[in-house]
């Protein structure tokens, strides 16, 4: 928009005035703004384009522009760069509409190792292969724009979000059931504390917790010293002594942990968890048992061990991918956050013991975990 030279004078009320002066010594405000809050003040007191000009370092045509636009649009208008037109888009719609089809592949359908796009890829293939696609605008085509062409279409293919697809057709079923037990559990758990009566059926929450590691320190810690240092100080590195597996079942009403720490979680380690199980429990009791579908729960060797104690175990199985469905899972998160973060040990027998102590410990004070979720669909009629 042409300017001519400003004569008129500018008018700034008392608010106006205020806000000028303090944007044009603001820190916060940008350079363009607190240059032009200055030139408008300067002007409103009488002082020549000129003069403006000299005192802020900078030409006299930008000052006439800045004051030519606050008498036709007011002062507001003037702090900001007035809406242009702009160069007319040398990229089609079609185009657009290409690249962004090509960033809903992946590179390796088109011969890259690349399993995901950058913009640096994506923008190299765009420019190699746009003309024989017919869209010749984008043969230089740059990154920014292709970050700007994705970011508009709300696409971001270098981004991965994991989600659990549910491959087991009978996951509804399943669950129920599991639900099926948590509820059965809650009414004889109020049926007991009413009448007292033990049950014939032992409920519990079964699953592993494999690969805890056995780290130890390599130097000593140093521990908090009032009014020097507030924490426990430790040396970065560590060594490895391997790791062990936590074999565990939560009894459903009495909150008690049944536990065996092993090397491994083999069905050869199973069996002898439901031997800890079968000697723990009146043999007139049925355990029932939730948990997952490892190969070691179903094996030859479990089903051979199972033969000979017939119907004295009973396994609910969760769903595939509905390991969140198992109770014990909440225990083991609980674990973690306690004693086993941060712990340093000197050998792998040290960690097992550790462990095992922790559960006599849970089970002096046994903390009984309940199931909400879904409950109250879940009918025993």
């Amino acid at each position: 928009m042409p300017f001519t030279s400003a004569k008129a004078p500018l008018v700034l009320d008392d608010p106006a005035r205020k806000r000028l002066a303090k944007i044009s010594v603001a820190r916060t405000e940008p350079d363009a703004h607190v240059d032009r809050a200055k030139m408008l003040l300067g002007y409103a007191d009488g002082r020549t384009i000129s003069a403006i000009a000299r005192e802020l370092r900078t030409n006299r045509a930008k000052v006439e522009r800045c004051v030519n636009k606050a008498l036709q649009f007011g002062w507001m208008a003037a702090l900001k760069d007035l809406q242009r037109s702009g160069r007319p888009p040398t990229i089609t719609p079609e185009a657009r509409a290409w690249v962004v089809s090509l960033a809903c592949q992946k590179p390796k359908d088109f011969g890259y190792s690349y399993e995901l796009w950058t913009t640096r890829l994506l923008s190299k293939h765009v420019q190699e292969h746009c003309t024989v696609a017919g869209h010749p605008s984008l043969e230089h085509l740059a990154r920014g724009t292709v970050s700007k062409i994705l970011r508009k279409s709300k696409i971001r293919p270098h981004k991965v979000a994991y989600y659990v697809e549910r491959r087991d057709r009978e996951f509804e079923a399943k669950m129920a059931q599991v639900l099926y037990v948590y509820r059965e559990v809650e009414l004889l758990r109020q049926r007991g504390e009413e009448e007292g009566k033990p049950n014939m059926v032992a409920f519990l929450s079964y699953d592993e917790k494999p690969g805890i590691q056995a780290t130890g320190a390599t130097s000593e810690d140093l521990l908090p010293v009032p009014g020097q240092y507030d924490r426990i100080y430790r040396d970065y590195e560590y060594v490895r002594h391997g790791t062990v597996s936590l074999l565990s079942g939560i009894d459903l009403l009495t909150g008690e942990v049944h536990g065996l720490v092993r090397d491994r979680h083999r069905s050869v380690e199973f069996i002898e968890f439901l031997r800890l199980l079968d000697s723990k429990y009146a043999k007139t009791m049925t355990i029932r048992l939730v948990l997952d579908n490892h190969s070691a729960h179903t094996s030859k060797e479990t089903r051979r061990y199972l033969e000979t104690v017939p119907n004295r175990f009973e396994f609910v199985l969760t769903p595939t991918h509905g390991s969140w469905l198992n109770l014990i899972e909440s225990f083991f998160a609980k674990m973690t956050r306690t004693v086993l973060r941060g712990i340093r040990v000197t050998s792998k027998e040290e960690l097992k013991e550790r462990i095992l102590r922790y559960l006599v410990e849970i089970n002096e004070m046994p903390v009984v975990f309940r199931w909400k979720y879904g409950l109250d669909s879940i009918s025993l009629a």
